[in-house]
């Protein structure tokens, strides 16, 4: 008995899928990482569609998703991969710092963003960040994001709440109104990991770290009646 209990409290290896189209890259990725401690690279895809197919093979606990692919690019992967797999955690990794693509995977639900010059311990480092539930920017990409939230608004500036899908929308209500997941799953006739990718978009495009926030925007705007 206890030495089945020894084994049930040795930790899983942290299951990464490496998506990009560059070989050598993914290569080079899988040698590294392959040799840091509780990480495992079960996966190599070359494109967006390749990556959606393997997640649904392997269930990946982290993604190392590049942007810039032939086909489906990263900004649609990780979207359509996030509708799948809620608690997957995409890891942008890139050699793009530009807003017009930096801003749409963050918007999309990528959880960290590095770029291609971190070093190998970096990005283990937050892979392993990544499995806590903890993101990483890369400092360019923090900055450049903290100069957006400082810019002053126009008095004639749309509420955040605009960005909103409708059944964003009708999550975001049920928030106010203080009603769990499962609640509103229930409530809404949709599944409880649909909820939760609604409810992380939510946090994402209103720029709340919590439900308490998102409840109080919802009251501020009279949008939890």
């Amino acid at each position: 008995m206890e030495a089945i209990e020894r084994m049930d409290s040795i930790e899983q290896p942290i299951k990464v899928l490496l998506v990009d189209d560059h070989e050598m890259v993914r290569i080079g990725l899988a040698a590294v990482l392959n040799t840091e401690e509780g990480i495992e690279v079960v996966g190599e895809a070359s494109n967006g569609q390749e990556g959606i197919r393997l997640a649904q093979a392997y269930r990946p606990d982290v993604v190392l998703m590049d942007l810039v692919m032939e086909g489906m690019d990263g900004v649609e992967t990780t979207r359509r991969l996030l509708e799948l797999y809620p608690d997957c955690k995409v890891i942008v990794l890139t050699s793009y710092l530009d807003d017009g693509k930096m801003y749409p995977v963050i918007e999309a639900g990528a959880f960290s963003y590095l770029l291609k010059t971190s070093r190998a311990n970096e990005i283990a480092e937050a892979i392993r960040a990544a499995s806590r539930g903890q993101s990483v920017l890369e400092s360019q990409v923090a900055a450049k994001m903290m100069n957006r939230f400082r810019q002053p608004k126009p008095d004639n500036a749309k509420p955040l709440h605009d960005q909103l899908t409708e059944r964003e929308m009708d999550v975001l209500k049920c928030v106010g109104r203080g009603l769990s997941n499962q609640e509103i799953a229930d409530e809404l006739y949709i599944g409880i990991k649909t909820v939760k990718f609604h409810v992380t978009n939510i946090f994402a495009k209103l720029g709340v770290e919590d439900r308490t926030q998102a409840a109080i925007y919802a009251h501020k705007h009279g949008l939890a009646e």
